[in-house]
């Protein structure tokens, strides 16, 4: 469980006026399906629409990501996060690193 902060994709957070950068701040996960996962993906794929097995894969790992980031924020004392960004890749076949990073403030109501 993370501390709540402010998070935003955007540069600034409209209400509040930072007053200290603390930083880039990350989290980081590598996942990869099971065999039996890619065998039921795979089934998903023959009969076409949503892969529901590859999304729950996807959404737990940017939210490990996620909260990794919020988490690394927390710890250097941060109650923001700005212009927060994703990123994957493909570390070897089937298996991929979910990267969430932004900026780490300190701000306050204006």
């Amino acid at each position: 469980m993370v501390d709540q902060q402010l998070v935003t994709t955007s540069n600034q957070l409209e209400g509040y006026r930072i007053t200290k950068h603390l930083g880039m701040v990350r989290g980081i996960t590598v996942r990869s399906r099971s065999i039996l996962g890619n065998i039921a993906g795979g089934f998903q794929t023959i009969l076409g629409g949503k892969i529901s097995i590859y999304v729950e894969l996807c959404e737990r790992a940017r939210a490990e990501a996620y909260d990794q980031m919020v988490q690394h924020a927390n710890d250097r004392g941060a109650n923001a996060i700005i212009n927060i960004r994703y990123d994957a890749n493909e570390v070897m076949s089937g298996v991929t690193e979910v990267l969430c990073y932004g900026t780490a403030v300190q701000v306050v109501n204006v």
